[in-house]
């Protein structure tokens, strides 16, 4: 089985991180750049980088500050935000990332994860979703949790699949920024039901949580979290090191 996944994300919006609770309520963090270098240098083994009004906007993403982040760091980046066609994925992979996040793009125009797939290779291509419970149901939000799609999420996740997704990033609405632990029934619902990697984001709010997804749901790959790797609650060495005494295998 592969190693687990640590994954600190950058929401970026006018050039600054930030972040908020279920969406909504954004403070400023930290410029991405000097966030970018720490978590290189702090033992993550990814990173994520979605310029989260880029959609909401209707504009491409900020590619000055993603070339600078890309210039930082040495561990894969996948990066999200305002990619609704090829050109985009072409941009952004030339700017510095390994792996395109796509989600309000793909809801309007499904074609384009195969597009992408088929031109860069299933394993760069990310199909990130924003998932709400509405009326018992779990559905798909675009343009940063705004509009309700309709759309049911473990249909979508099979869709994307089907259609050469190679990972999918879960982002629970329900459950971002309130930090007491990832949605582990919405996770559960959509890693059962298809065979790619799945990334774990929302909820996370100490080392104890990613000990529970992970021993609870070993189909889940990687958890994702953002402010308690920013203000420095949860180490990310530490974190690793307590997973491995729980018997979770994570690079160190």
């Amino acid at each position: 089985m592969l190693a687990k996944r640590i994954i600190p994300c950058l929401d970026v919006r006018a050039g600054r991180v930030v972040k908020g609770t279920n969406f909504e309520g954004l403070r400023d963090v930290e410029d991405p750049v000097t966030l970018a270098r720490f978590y290189n240098d702090s033992g993550a083994d990814e990173l994520v980088f979605y310029d989260i009004t880029a959609s909401a906007e209707g504009r491409g993403i900020f590619t000055d500050i993603l070339r600078r982040v890309a210039s930082e760091i040495f561990i894969p980046l996948t990066v999200g935000g305002g990619i609704n066609s090829l050109a985009d994925f072409d941009l952004v992979l030339k700017s510095g990332a390994d792996k395109v996040s796509v989600n309000s793009g793909a809801i309007r125009r499904p074609e384009l994860i195969g597009e992408a797939a088929k031109r860069y290779g299933d394993q760069c291509v990310v199909l990130s979703m924003d998932v709400k419970r509405v009326g018992g149901e779990l559905r798909v939000f675009a343009r940063g949790g705004r509009d309700d799609t309709g759309l049911e999420a473990i249909e979508w996740a099979k869709r994307g699949e089907a259609s050469g997704a190679g990972e999918i990033v879960l982002n629970s609405i329900d459950t971002d920024g309130v930090k007491r632990g990832f949605d582990l029934e919405m996770l559960r619902a959509v890693s059962e039901a298809v065979s790619i990697p799945v990334v774990a984001s929302g909820g996370a709010g100490c080392i104890e949580d990613f000990i529970t997804l992970f021993n609870t749901l070993p189909r889940v790959d990687a958890g994702l979290a953002a402010s308690i790797f920013h203000h420095r609650t949860v180490e990310i060495r530490d974190l690793k090191a307590r997973l491995r005494a729980k018997g979770v295998d994570v690079r160190v």
